[in-house]
């Protein structure tokens, strides 16, 4: 029972990382006041160019930049539309997404003929797992040779740092000019812009800061969670995200929380593929996959309290002239 706890727990933080990376995409991106539907779009394009990347150069560090590098063009063309153009934030989080999908298709067609996927990621191309110090010698101690061999040891480097990335955000938005100035954009751009600050630099650095992390979270999927690019392979986790971050209110440490809450039941489904219960029988997966959005539904309606967003969040900001 240990054990199998121990390796849910294990699944648990590899199925999050992602989440983590695009929730604070997101929430650097909604705190300055821009909705960010694709988060989809943008995880999945850096995803194939850090595949493809990692494909031509046989690095997986490579792969990793140039994943960052297609991840911050995508959210700077949302930035431009929301920004610069007053666009509507969700038509244009959309149009990214829907461009995306086809685009890497087709690209990894033209380039690699198979199917749309990129050939498998060996060696260098991937990220591998991180040995902490005497692990396997204490593989076999109970207790604690589980939860340090398994549960702490053997993740990729990506793992750590996005554990490591929450309380740095919190610092960020908390602790540090910049991140004063970019939750008062979110909420009051005209008060900022009255101050003398410019308020489209502050939002155009958020979303730089968006497109890093979900370059970052891209790059996870195709070059260490996996050996490789597919086809949609992202498969929702973008929306996910943005479902934590509500669950999260907008806070990293409680949006990390959440990350966990959904990368958990995620694991849980995995685990209980054709696990037979006592006097239900074999659970569907369907069934147990769908549990993190019920739950955020629920809490959101009723447990937790109302979930309050940045007061200009969605809202293109007109310059007031004198």
């Amino acid at each position: 029972m240990f054990e199998s706890l121990i390796l849910i727990l294990d699944a648990t933080l590899r199925v999050s990382t992602p989440l983590i990376f695009a929730a604070l995409a997101g929430l650097y991106a909604e705190r300055s006041g821009i909705v960010d539907i694709g988060l989809e779009g943008k995880m999945l394009g850096s995803a194939f160019a850090a595949a493809a990347a990692a494909t031509f150069f046989g690095s997986a560090w490579i792969g990793l930049f140039f994943g960052i590098m297609a991840s911050v063009f995508l959210a700077l063309l949302h930035g431009f539309a929301c920004i610069t153009h007053r666009g509507d934030h969700i038509v244009s989080g959309v149009a990214i997404n829907t461009i995306v999908a086809g685009l890497t298709v087709t690209l990894g067609l033209y380039w690699f003929d198979q199917g749309g996927q990129t050939p498998s990621l060996v060696g260098a191309e991937r990220f591998g797992p991180i040995t902490f110090p005497f692990a396997d010698a204490l593989a076999d101690v109970p207790v604690i040779g589980l939860l340090y061999s398994e549960l702490l040891s053997g993740h990729s480097v990506l793992v750590y740092l996005a554990f490591v990335l929450v309380p740095v955000s919190a610092w960020i938005i908390y602790q540090t000019r910049f991140g004063l100035r970019l939750r008062a954009v979110g909420e009051n751009p005209h008060a900022v812009d009255t101050a003398g600050i410019n308020v489209a630099a502050i939002r155009y650095r958020a979303m730089i800061i968006c497109g890093i992390l979900c370059g970052i979270a891209g790059a996870y999927l195709s070059t260490a969670h996996n050996a490789g690019f597919l086809k949609d392979m992202s498969a929702g986790k973008g929306y996910i995200a943005l479902a934590a971050l509500i669950f999260g209110k907008w806070r990293p440490m409680s949006v990390l929380l959440a990350c966990l809450l959904f990368g958990f039941l995620d694991a849980v489904a995995v685990r209980m593929q054709g696990v037979e219960v006592a006097g239900i029988g074999q659970v569907p997966v369907q069934a147990i996959e769908v549990l993190p959005y019920v739950l955020t539904v629920l809490l959101l309606a009723g447990f937790i309290g109302k979930a309050v967003g940045p007061k200009a969040v969605g809202r293109p900001y007109v310059k007031e002239r004198s």
